[in-house]
């Protein structure tokens, strides 16, 4: 028979953390920790394969499972020595979502599961507190209304202000029991006006309506969207925990909590996170009331005056302090926990790998490995390449003048500007409209998340360092400052106010979500500063990675800010981007509505000055690394524009009649450009234009070797090759030009003439081109066009939906397609260095910077990735991370048998 649910608790557990595909990341890490010793509070998980049954069985059990569940639950009933439904000491439990990968906040979870008129009284006479009680079953009613009776709860927040408005107190904690009792009287009398029917007194009906709805949470438009971002796939499904409760809101001897081993913000080795005294979990992630600070240095720098819970409960800080040490050298990563502190005992509901920002990943990471918890190895693989991104985050410049009119809490390090917003929803248009924007809520919810995504930061007035905002926000590498509780918001008028200061809608406002400073108007930033925690991580992964790392760069300015970030030469220089501006388009023009030879020659006689003086600029920034310059590539008809009045212009400085304009561009008109007169078609058709070319990087070779002490490495490529007749015939161009560089010059240099291999007919006479070609590099964007037979602009309109029905996991132009585009790369560098043996193979397109596609390049044997100048840092520790995890694989399969050799095979070849 399958097992559908495994238990945990009383130092025993089914599972293990290494499960977390079958039990979710929660539930495997339940099962951990109570296996290791820890007090966690026994329960049972509904594994994510239940979940999968579920959305294909048309919502329907696998018809094991009940009979499952119900003896899962009889031995939470004996462990805990309480019963479900009870009429004297009633079982209580907490109901979960737990995907594989973390989810915070997207899915649904209901607590105090198990209540009814009956059990009220019961858990009422049992605990002695009639207040706890009550305030139990009022929460429990409106979570169980919200989550599985869909009714909104707004419906039911009125009645609680109502109740505190009527008692004269602010806080929910103030309320007497009998203002609780009338309010469960109030929730229930809203369920029956919203749906026609009485709340659900059974037990086990609750219990089943809570699973369901965890279930369908998988599917809600929140989790979609978080699931789309953050690129997990649908078919994952979630698990469902139910975990025999304990309460943080039995008096003042409770408490509730979440903590991180370390700072998620800047990585330091301190304590961090928040707790409430008599509140329950939901009261500290929703800022409902103001969370109290875990130790005395950090409610001393944040300037609070309520007390920390190492001056409140001492003893529950220290055994907290005991299990903060052990979690970490158990699961060697920072980890995020939630706590509940239950008349003076300490229960631990979660841990799981915390969330953190960039700069707080790589300093963990290091000092992680400088303490002796892993290795220098485990330190890079422990961290996400694209998380690098997030370091590249501007700062405020520290001598621009500010406004500052608000600080909240420091919730997510970097700065940003933008029109200020009060819903996901005005966010999300205004970013499709081009416009930066700042989204200014009181408190953000799930259904936030489209919003959190689109907005350059947030700001709350409500909640703390470990609020949904904050997590959230840390996750995406967004700026946030939360719990800005000075500032007034005014949905309805769409404004906020702060003091005598007003900002509407639409106005511009700067947050710093490192110092929790809010400031009217927009402050200059500056770049950030990249040292410390950043330059061990490089080194370290420089030490170990095989391949190298250039950066596709045609501008100085790029060309230095790529060699800044460790780019060990260009893989790719554009030459039709220099000549998009200024009097460069002019030349370019003329020689394209040249109507002669001798014409256009005249027109490529201005060009090759603007080349020369670039590519001069761009071998002297590399110093002695390679520079790889491609020919021209895109069609002619990109440079004459279409319209009329543009076309007029283009007479006008072309010096051409208006007439000849229109008649080339009518000429130059394809009906698939893509495919059509480009690449080395054009030079095949206009050879002068590769002549000129190659004469501009030749005459910068030798002006740049006469006065440099590293000589160029000039590498000449060959675009949109489809035989060796074309390569054969524009090698004898370049060469020819070369030599009579040379002879001009009177002075000797070296360079190497190459080819793109973009076309699937180039890959398979891969063996022939190399031949005449000196180095191969792979332009990827255009290969997987070809190879799919998709336009990368149009493909968009379909993909999400292709994506959806799991036709394809990623979409191809993002991450490499290792099967089909895979095998042919792989074909072309086997068939290649079999002709040439020590032959240099790179890729050049946009998947140069993807982590996943340079883990397929690592295993094919490439030698190189070229990606744009801030991808190198990323490109970087990834090509590292392939390397070790390569390595890791080899060392396995050597246990066995003989290493395979570094090129992996596809298919028969």
């Amino acid at each position: 028979m399958a097992k559908w649910v495994y238990d945990f608790g009383d130092g025993k557990a089914d599972g293990r953390a290494e499960m977390k595909n079958l039990l979710g990341g929660k539930g495997a890490n339940l099962a951990e920790m109570a296996s290791i010793g820890l007090p966690v509070p026994p329960g049972f998980t509904l594994t994510t394969e239940v979940c999968t049954h579920f959305y294909q069985n048309d919502c329907q059990y696998p018809k094991e499972l009940e009979q499952q569940v119900e003896k899962a639950l009889n031995l939470v009933e004996t462990r805990t020595g309480r019963k479900f439904g009870d009429s004297i000491n009633p079982l209580l439990v907490s109901v979960r979502s737990g995907a594989r990968a973390s989810m915070p906040g997207m899915m649904d979870t209901v607590l105090n599961l198990g209540l009814n008129d009956i059990t009220v009284e019961a858990l009422a006479k049992k605990s002695g507190d009639r207040r706890f009680a009550f305030d139990s079953y009022r929460r429990f009613v409106q979570m169980y209304s919200d989550v599985v009776l869909g009714i909104e709860i707004n419906h039911f927040e009125k009645h609680l202000e109502r109740a505190k408005e009527k008692r004269g107190v602010k806080q929910d904690c103030e309320l007497l029991p009998e203002d609780l009792e009338k309010l469960v009287k109030s929730y229930k009398a809203v369920v029956q006006l919203e749906l026609g029917e009485e709340f659900p007194e059974d037990p086990k009906a609750q219990l089943w309506g809570a699973v369901g709805a965890v279930f369908n949470s998988w599917m809600n438009q929140r989790a979609k969207t978080y699931r789309a971002l953050h690129d997990i796939p649908e078919w994952w499904g979630t698990a469902v925990n139910v975990q025999a409760m304990v309460f943080g809101n039995m008096g003042n001897d409770c408490a509730t909590g979440v903590a991180f081993t370390r700072d998620p913000s800047t990585g330091k080795n301190e304590f961090y996170g928040e707790f409430l005294v008599n509140a329950q979990g939901e009261d500290v992630v929703a800022g409902i009331r103001t969370p109290q600070e875990l130790t005395i240095r950090a409610r001393q720098s944040h300037g609070s005056d309520l007390p920390s819970l190492e001056e409140v409960m001492p003893n529950i800080f220290r055994e907290l302090l005991s299990v903060r040490s052990q979690l970490e050298t158990h699961y060697k990563d920072m980890q995020d926990i939630e706590f509940t502190i239950q008349q003076g005992k300490l229960y631990m509901l979660q841990t799981r790998n915390g969330k953190r920002t960039a700069p707080a990943a790589l300093q963990i990471a290091v000092d992680m490995a400088k303490e002796g918890l892993i290795t220098k190895s485990q330190a890079l693989l422990s961290l996400k390449p694209d998380l690098i991104d997030q370091l590249l985050h501007p700062t405020l410049d520290p001598k621009a003048k500010k406004e500052i009119i608000a600080k909240g809490l420091p919730a997510s390090p970097g700065a940003a500007g933008g029109k200020v917003v009060f819903s996901a929803d005005e966010a999300v248009r205004r970013c499709k409209d081009g416009e930066k924007v700042i989204l200014v809520r009181i408190e953000t919810s799930p259904d936030d998340i489209h919003g959190l995504h689109a907005a350059e930061g947030v700001l709350t007035t409500r909640g703390g360092m470990t609020s949904h905002a904050a997590v959230v926000a840390r996750g995406m590498g967004r700026p946030c400052v939360a719990g800005a509780g000075s500032i007034t918001v005014d949905y309805a008028a769409a404004k906020l106010s702060v003091g005598s200061v007003t900002v509407t809608e639409g106005q511009i406002l700067t947050i710093d979500g490192s110092t929790g400073e809010v400031m009217v108007g927009e402050v200059p930033t500056v770049p950030p500063q990249l040292s410390g925690s950043f330059g061990t991580i490089m080194q370290w992964a420089d030490e170990v990675r095989d391949m190298k790392v250039r950066a596709n760069a045609e501008t100085p300015a790029d060309a230095r800010q790529a060699k800044e970030f460790g780019a060990e030469g260009i893989g790719l220089v554009r030459t039709e981007h220099m000549f998009f501006e200024g009097q460069r388009i002019v030349a370019m023009r003329q020689m394209i509505l040249a109507t002669d030879e001798a014409d256009r020659r005249q027109a490529l006689d201005k060009l090759l000055v603007m080349q020369r003086e670039d590519i001069t600029e761009l071998f002297r920034i590399m110093d002695g690394n390679p520079v790889t310059v491609r020919l021209l590539d895109p069609p002619l008809h990109e440079f004459i524009p279409h319209t009329e009045a543009e076309m007029a212009l283009v007479a006008k400085a072309a010096g051409v009649p208006l007439d000849r304009v229109r008649r080339r561009a009518a000429e130059l008109q394809e009906a698939n450009p893509m495919l059509g007169h480009r690449g080395c078609r054009l030079a095949i058709t206009y050879p002068e234009i590769c002549e000129m070319q190659a004469r501009a990087i030749f005459e910068a070779a030798a002006e740049v070797g006469r006065s440099s002490k590293k000589l160029p490495v000039a590498e000449v490529m060959v675009p949109l090759v489809a035989t060796v007749e074309e390569l054969k015939l524009l090698k004898g161009v370049i060469e020819k030009t070369a030599d009579a560089v040379k002879k001009e010059q009177g002075i000797t240099f070296t360079y190497k003439i190459g080819t793109m291999i973009e076309l699937p007919r180039a890959a398979l006479q891969a063996g022939r081109l190399a031949e005449m070609a000196e180095f191969f590099s792979f332009g990827t964007n255009d290969l997987t066009q070809t190879t799919y037979g998709l336009s990368r602009d149009d493909a968009g309109s379909f993909l999400p939906e292709y994506k959806a029905k799991g036709i394809v996991e990623h979409d191809p132009f993002v991450s490499l397609d290792p099967d089909g585009v895979g095998e042919l790369i792989t074909m072309a560098v086997q068939r290649g260095r079999s002709t040439r043996p020590e032959m240099k193979m790179g890729i050049c397109g946009e998947h140069g910077g993807d982590p996943a596609s340079i883990e397929v390049c690592e295993k094919i044997g490439l030698d190189y990735v070229s990606c744009s100048p801030f991808r190198v840092p990323v490109a970087r520790l990834a090509a590292a991370q392939s390397a070790l995890k390569t390595k890791g694989e080899q060392t396995k399969q050597s246990s066995t048998k003989a290493t395979k050799p570094r090129v992996q095979t596809f298919g028969p070849w």
